[in-house]
């Protein structure tokens, strides 16, 4: 299989590259502090304008039409700088990517563009539940039809960048009678709107300067333009945009892993013990390889997953291969980052302990480890 980038596919990897390194990643260790907010949300502003929320979002509404393949390589150039700004970016393209495959052109013309000149920071999705977290089927958000629209009731928990949404992408169960999973809707819900509650965001182990919030619907009225798609079919969208979401986090993670194993790759380099450096052991040389197989690997599948969907095939099994694997190898490799760094692994300064922390929720969110693996095997034992 050909692997080979265009030029355009290089173009967007190679400035969000240049991006990441002279603006996300000098504020990094900032984030982790906890500092660095406003800061945070300029630079996802100047990502916007730049192309990087909407980058296969159509040219009409201000979007860069690029590929999958594109979206991949700029979400992993960018988690190789910031973890925190690298989601929030890929959840904002999975946010505009739902509004372009399922809204109306009513909804297209009114948000898209938003995204695209960086009106909006980001999106945030409304789908995780305290009882429906791996089996968002289980939901208990309901939305009841009144006579000028909708009224949301419930609560969601890890809402990625929901203090700083702009536009809220939120499910909710609008036929309690129906089969489990049936008669779920979608629905836009813009940030303001009164009944939409955002709690104060979660105090995390990695990714800490991305906001993560419970969202709280009590009462919030919307009208009836803002459900997303037919009525009742809000759960076979969650499944689409879930398969695409996981080709993003997959990168995420690759980059994260990338960032590790280069830095590691320098420390043993340098560092000299029994007079000789540490690349010249031979125990250490082998841990190096194994994790150059990991990235390498979980590069080709992200790649494969990603052009399967260019091509218009189908790839949710590949997407769980690649998200399975690249999350697995992230973990892998800032293990022995940080035991190849020594005590300088575990302490803050080094940076490699964040990015072991950055790494390990790659393997929760956007359907866990196990989560996968249950699809791979399905799809196997079909």
């Amino acid at each position: 299989m050909n692997f080979a980038l265009t030029e355009e596919e290089l173009m967007i990897r190679d400035s969000a590259r240049r991006m990441a390194g002279e603006q996300l990643g000098p504020l990094v260790a900032t984030l982790d502090r906890g500092g660095g907010r406003q800061e945070f949300l300029d630079n996802l502003r100047s990502a916007a304008r730049a192309g990087f929320a909407s980058l296969c979002m159509d040219e009409r509404y201000g979007g860069a039409n690029a590929t999958t393949v594109a979206m991949a390589l700029a979400i992993d150039e960018v988690a190789y700088a910031c973890p925190s700004t690298a989601v929030t970016l890929a959840l904002t393209n999975m946010v505009t990517f739902i509004l372009q495959a399922f809204g109306t052109d009513e909804q297209k013309d009114r948000y898209l563009r938003r995204f695209a000149d960086g009106s909006y920071v980001s999106g945030a999705f409304a789908l995780t539940e305290a009882g429906a977290g791996s089996d968002p089927a289980s939901m208990k958000t309901r939305a009841d039809l009144e006579d000028e629209g909708f009224v949301l009731n419930g609560e969601k928990i890890f809402c990625t960048s929901a203090e700083y949404a702009g536009l809220f992408v939120v499910w909710a169960v609008t036929d309690r009678s129906a089969p489990k999973g049936k008669g779920i809707s979608l629905f836009l819900v813009e940030a303001g709107t009164p009944g939409l509650v955002v709690g104060k965001a979660e105090n995390k182990m990695g990714q800490r300067g991305s906001a993560t919030n419970t969202v709280i619907f009590e009462k919030c009225r919307i009208p009836r333009s803002a459900l997303i798609g037919r009525l009742n079919d809000g759960f076979r969208i969650a499944v689409a945009e879930l398969a695409l979401g996981r080709i993003g986090i997959a990168s995420l993670a690759l980059g994260i892993a990338r960032a590790a194993l280069d830095r590691t790759k320098e420390h043993v380099k340098q560092r000299v013990q029994f007079g000789q450096s540490l690349a010249n052991f031979q125990g250490l040389q082998w841990m190096i390889a194994d994790r150059e197989v990991d990235i390498e690997a979980a590069r080709l599948l992200i790649l494969n997953a990603a052009a399967k969907r260019d091509r218009g095939e189908p790839f949710a099994r590949e997407a769980s291969m690649a998200k399975l694997f690249a999350s697995e190898a992230a973990h892998r490799v800032t293990d022995t980052a940080i035991q190849l760094h020594g005590g300088f692994g575990y302490v803050e300064d080094a940076g490699i302990e964040r990015l072991a922390r950055d790494a390990r929720v790659t393997r929760i969110y956007e359907g866990a480890s196990e989560v996968q693996r249950m699809i791979i095997a399905r799809h196997a034992l079909q």
